[in-house]
């Protein structure tokens, strides 16, 4: 018997995941018994509170190969990142005021990068090879005597590539420059150490690693060198007075679990994600000959693929198959010019990024799943082409 499928199929894991099932069971406590106020230490209730996100704090610390005292908690990737860049641009402005920035990061690390742009900042923008890819060798020419941010995503969003991040930091470190690395793709995708990878800065978010949404944690590097940055947020002072406001227990627990469940099942998770990934790729280029699968062929993230299906719009194509949820662009610029730029930046043709769907599977995907999406994709891009399809489901 054919295993039952719930619709829509879901693959757009690098937008949201689901929340995991053992990352509930870990916050329920702190949305019922220990409700206290963490930063209320003079009882019981607040001292529960307290060391219940302490040891989150530690959990998330040890995923990234940090220290608890590195770990600043923020309501997500978004702020992690504005409060790195603006933080330390305000922080080490006495040094210099020139920002190097990659052309495919998220929004939420070239926008905060345009606004230090309009406040006197100079700005350098490398642009990627053609397969989503930013050299070392080309952070290293665009250093000057001003530098003081280095702005490189691990794992792009869209396209799924890898940078080679460790050669990045270590030339940030030779020359004193901080390094900044949005994370938040990679995180429980590839094992991420940020003493590797030279990391002065690192942000990421629970929504990603199947914990709840409105967390997330900004890696602070504390020596060798000790990173100073100026608070975005001013009141009570929590977070070592970088991120004040009453912590969101509830949320900082589950990230906590969250990460403790990744560390415990990145070994396997990566290899399966990656034959699915292979096997959606492998059925759709079998079923649709002309498709282009966009950036790097092997330096990629396990779970990701970035399809173009040559003269289908893309939207057409989702709201032509309804019960396979996936992406057109990115959720986080929905309504805007969404993730195109990425494409256009890496040398893909408008038309052909006009066509582009991005597929991430996740720790729920299955085999049956795969096949439906096959099925169903190929079905839809036939009959939009004029075509009558082989077999279709009802």
């Amino acid at each position: 018997m054919e295993a039952k499928i719930n619709k829509p199929v879901y693959l757009d894991y690098n937008a949201t995941t689901p929340l995991d099932k053992r990352v509930l069971e870990s916050m329920m406590p702190a949305l019922t018994s220990a409700f206290g106020n963490p930063s209320s230490e003079s009882h019981l209730l607040g001292r529960q509170a307290r060391d219940m996100a302490e040891a989150a704090r530690n959990q998330t610390a040890k995923l990234i190969g940090a220290s608890a005292r590195e770990i600043i908690f923020t309501s997500g990737a978004t702020e992690g990142c504005n409060l790195a860049i603006k933080g330390a641009a305000e922080a080490y402005r006495e040094r210099g005021n020139h920002i190097i920035v990659s052309a495919i990061e998220h929004k939420a690390v070239l926008e905060p990068c345009k606004r230090l742009e309009q406040q006197g900042f100079t700005l350098t923008v490398l642009r990627p090879d053609s397969f989503g890819r930013i050299s070392q060798e080309q952070v290293a020419e665009a250093i000057t005597k001003q530098t003081i941010l280095v702005c490189v995503m691990l794992a792009n969003n869209v396209v799924g590539t890898i940078n080679p991040v460790d050669e990045i930091g270590a030339i940030c470190k030779k020359y004193g420059i901080l390094f900044f690395c949005d994370a938040t793709q990679a995180i429980g995708k590839l094992a991420v150490n940020v003493n590797q990878i030279n990391a002065d800065l690192l942000a990421f978010s629970a929504h990603k690693i199947y914990g709840p949404k409105g967390v997330g944690a900004l890696y602070v590097r504390g020596k060798s060198p000790t990173v100073r940055l100026a608070a975005q947020i001013d009141g009570g002072g929590q977070e070592h007075f970088l991120r004040s406001g009453t912590l969101n227990v509830p949320g900082i627990v589950g990230l906590g679990e969250a990460c403790e469940l990744c560390a415990e099942e990145l070994g396997d998770k990566p290899s399966a994600s990656s034959a699915l990934r292979d096997k959606l790729e492998t059925g759709l280029r079998k079923a649709i000959p002309d498709i282009q699968i966009n950036g790097h062929p092997e330096q990629r993230l396990p779970n990701t693929t970035n399809i173009s299906f040559k003269g289908i719009d893309a939207v057409s194509l989702l709201g032509k198959t309804p019960d396979v949820a996936a992406s057109a662009s990115s959720a986080c610029e929905s309504g805007t010019s969404g993730s195109n730029y990425v494409l256009r930046a890496m040398g893909v043709s408008e038309d052909l990024a006009a066509c582009a769907v991005r597929f991430s599977m996740g720790r729920f995907t299955t085999e049956n799943e795969i096949d439906y999406v096959i099925d169903r994709i190929g079905g839809s891009v036939s009959l939009l082409r004029g075509k009558t399809p082989d077999r279709q489901h009802n």
